[in-house]
């Protein structure tokens, strides 16, 4: 029968007593979980004085050579599911040595703390808890071999090409990176970890990343305090995690559509060309002659009311009295017209005296956090009137 005890019947007491499986497997002491019937394998954090993160199973070297040191510590060892997690100690300071190097190639070793059982695992015929190292091969681009199961990773070690006692061993600034990630008691917060790619045991798991408190949400740790209704820190996010997120960028406030970020207070858009041109087309037209700047357009994007105010603008002038030109503002998404040119949103000149005209008007029903371009249009009363416009400008302001 599936179901087993811990601390109920002793082995010694009868055969269907208490085993040390029963003891590993059994929800005692349980740590932060991986699956039904896993646990988070790694080292018990915490350090004398309270300073650093974690003392345990550091590895380190002090002398000259080939010979490093593991500090003593405890953490938990998860073996296949069927076994449990093991918890285990080291006591004592304990040295490692490493073999030289290769004569050609470098290599990259692994220091594990490594549980073997040969109640689950009869081949190996050893059941002890070691320090190990597990020796990589040489190669031009080394890589360390897998980590096996029943086992964690301490250090990564690099060995250089002829590595020995005789040529000053390992350069211990530089040879050791360090691998050690933490475990704690189920619900408890994961203490930071340089393993920042280990994934969570649950949704609803939380770690502290040494800057901030990241939640499991299934998927991927999410920092607190961008987490739904919160506001990303500046330089926290690239992307966005969720359309209608919020983050500080340099002292502006933007949302997240879904694909970009968007100003959530939108900046006027600004469009200006002080180069006279004319026109003598009666339809409405993009662009004047004679000048060098043909069109102008102003981008902007809408405030959340999706409303915004297009105000145009010109010196204008023509050569007969009577005659007249236009300007206003055709708005544009994604190139595709949403507004068309029209007489009742222009400003208008006429005659021959130049003056200055402003129109503004009022544009509804956009799409809010959109980027819209409004565009400068201009007509002519007849086609022999070189209707002639200078200083033209575009300015749209949202209305919040």
């Amino acid at each position: 029968m599936p179901v087993r005890s811990a601390w109920l019947i002793n082995r010694t007491t009868t055969d269907s007593g208490q085993s040390r499986s029963d003891t590993r497997l059994a929800p005692t002491g349980t740590m932060a979980p991986s699956g039904a019937l896993t646990s988070v394998s790694g080292v018990v954090p915490g350090s004398k004085d309270g300073r650093y993160m974690m003392d345990a199973l550091y590895v380190y070297g002090d002398t000259a050579g080939m010979t490093a040191n593991v500090a003593p510590g405890r953490a938990v060892v998860q073996g296949s599911p069927a076994a449990g997690a093991y918890p285990v100690v080291l006591t004592d300071y304990t040295q490692i040595t490493f073999d030289d190097g290769d004569a050609n190639n470098p290599r990259v070793d692994l220091v594990l703390l490594r549980v073997y059982d040969a109640q689950f695992a009869p081949v190996s015929g050893r059941t002890e808890a070691v320090l190990e190292i597990l020796k990589g091969a040489p190669a031009p681009n080394p890589e360390p071999q897998p980590v096996p199961e029943g086992a964690i990773a301490l250090a990564r070690v690099n060995v250089p090409a002829g590595a020995s006692v005789g040529t000053g061993g390992l350069d211990w600034s530089k040879a050791v990176y360090d691998m050690r990630h933490t475990t704690v008691a189920a619900g408890g917060i994961l203490a930071e970890s340089w393993n920042r790619d280990s994934k969570g045991g649950y949704a609803g798991q939380y770690r502290d990343n040494a800057s901030q408190l990241q939640r499991w949400d299934g998927a991927r740790w999410v920092s607190y305090p961008r987490h739904i209704g919160g506001v990303a820190p500046q330089g926290a996010l690239a992307a966005g995690e969720y359309a209608g997120q919020y983050r500080d960028e340099g002292g502006r406030l933007q949302r997240w559509d879904g694909s970009v970020w968007r100003p959530i207070v939108p900046a006027t858009g600004w469009a200006y060309n002080n180069d006279g041109g004319y026109c003598k087309s009666t339809t409405w037209v993009e662009a004047v002659t004679d000048t060098t700047g043909p069109s102008i357009s102003a981008q902007f994007t809408t405030p959340v009311s999706g409303a915004v105010l297009v105000t145009v603008g010109y010196f204008g002038s023509n050569p007969v009295d009577g005659a007249w030109s236009k300007m206003t503002a055709v708005i544009r998404l994604a190139g595709a017209v949403v507004l068309p040119a029209d007489e009742q949103r222009a400003a208008q000149a006429t005659g021959k005296n130049g003056h200055s005209v402003v129109h503004t008007f009022r544009v509804t029903g956009l799409k809010p956090h959109t980027v819209y371009t409004a565009v400068g249009a201009y007509s002519s009363s007849a086609t022999s009137n070189n209707a002639w416009v200078d200083n033209r400008f575009i300015r749209v302001d949202p209305m919040l």
